[in-house]
């Protein structure tokens, strides 16, 4: 009887113990709480980094990120996701900082081509994401002679000459390493023509433009420093470079 009545003391110090760690711990939750929802950590400060085409204030707006409230209130994630639906956000970071800043890191995406499309231009960007539709000639290189499928803002440019595109987009990033600039493509045929000028025209296939844009460089460099603008160049394969004043 004796060793029963012993255990029962045990259990219930066990018991009172384990309550009482309980509610400690309850105690202490309880005061984390507090102290994180309070005034101290209230957003005073909200910071975007990396961005250009939108403004500061602008990429704040479409995040939805408003000083005054607490920084752990909000949701970090609710305005990443607001901000991957534009489509000129290619992706995004937003991280909490003690005590009272939100810091929002964007990579936006680039205008890099348009496409004329009825009475309105297409914008994509490097890899063919439609960024949005303006009604004025933009000063970007024009992409003539595609057949347009889909130019919904925000998902990649659809066009039946697809793996012709691709080529073109990548024959303007190789451009832009040799610092060369075109200021529109025709690529309706096979062989594209890439306007320097509007009467001096380089000929050939994406393939022979793109594997000869250093010579292509140079070539334009000893035109533009004898003056001439006019004329047509054909680019063939292995380096052949013939010209004639002609424009077709």
């Amino acid at each position: 009887m004796e060793k029963n009545s012993t255990n029962r003391k045990k259990k219930k110090r066990k018991k009172k113990r384990y309550l009482l760690k309980f509610f400690i711990f309850i105690v202490l939750c309880t005061a984390l709480y507090l102290f994180l929802t309070s005034s101290l950590f209230d957003i005073q400060k909200i910071k975007v980094e990396n961005n250009n085409y939108y403004t500061s204030e602008q990429v704040i707006s479409i995040a939805k990120a408003k000083a005054g409230k607490n920084l752990f209130k909000v949701s970090t994630s609710d305005m990443k996701e607001r901000l991957l639906k534009d489509s000129y956000i290619k992706s995004v970071k937003v991280k909490r900082r003690l005590p009272d800043t939100i810091k929002i890191i964007v990579e936006e995406r680039e205008e890099y081509a348009a496409i004329p499309y009825g009475e309105e231009y297409v914008i994509i960007d490097s890899e063919g994401m439609v960024l949005r539709k303006v009604s004025i000639e933009p000063k970007l290189t024009i992409l003539l002679g595609m057949t347009v499928k889909n130019i919904d803002t925000g998902t990649p440019l659809e066009v039946e000459e697809n793996s012709l595109l691709t080529d073109t987009l990548s024959m303007l990033k190789k451009m832009e390493k040799y610092d060369l600039y075109f200021k529109k493509i025709d690529i309706s045929n096979i062989i594209i023509k890439a306007y320097i000028y509007d009467q001096l025209i380089c000929e050939g296939t994406p393939e022979n433009i793109l594997n000869n844009m250093e010579t292509l460089q140079e070539v334009l460099y000893d035109y533009y420093s004898k003056g001439i603008k006019r004329g047509t160049i054909k680019v063939g394969a292995d380096g052949y470079f013939a010209f004639s004043p002609l424009v077709e």
